[in-house]
């Protein structure tokens, strides 16, 4: 066991421990005017990834059930946007399998360098 938690932390096959997922519901609005209506009104779902060592989030509106977004990497006390590199992690392409199980079949990806959203083709995020 620690031999495979130490090839994960050096970036080799396999993540460090089983993937665990938790779910939490948002919901961002302004205070209703005098007619109830508000100014904006976000729902939506956070997905937070985890194997122990590192941890994927991932955002999901509401009024797109289809479409999810992965967002950052966590990794001790620092968090950033995604890299080409981050695409390839085992975690993420075990966080990606999960998205598409619950129905989320656009998936796209922030990008730390352009700072867009970059659709996750075919071909990544996906266990080979």
């Amino acid at each position: 066991m620690a031999l495979w938690r130490t090839r994960a932390l050096l970036g080799r096959r396999g993540t460090a421990w089983p993937m665990t997922v938790e779910v939490s519901h948002h919901i961002d609005a302004s205070e209703p005017d005098a007619e109830g209506f508000c100014d904006y009104h976000y729902e939506y779902d956070v997905f937070e990834f985890t194997d122990g060592v590192v941890t994927f989030l991932a955002r999901a509106y509401s009024d797109e059930p289809e479409k999810v977004a992965m967002m950052t990497r966590t990794e001790g006390k620092g968090y950033r946007h995604l890299t080409r590199r981050d695409v390839h992690h085992p975690l993420f392409l075990e966080a990606a399998a999960y998205l598409r199980t619950v129905g989320k079949s656009d998936l796209d990806w922030l990008d730390r360098r352009s700072g867009a959203y970059v659709p996750l083709t075919p071909d990544r995020g996906k266990r080979q």
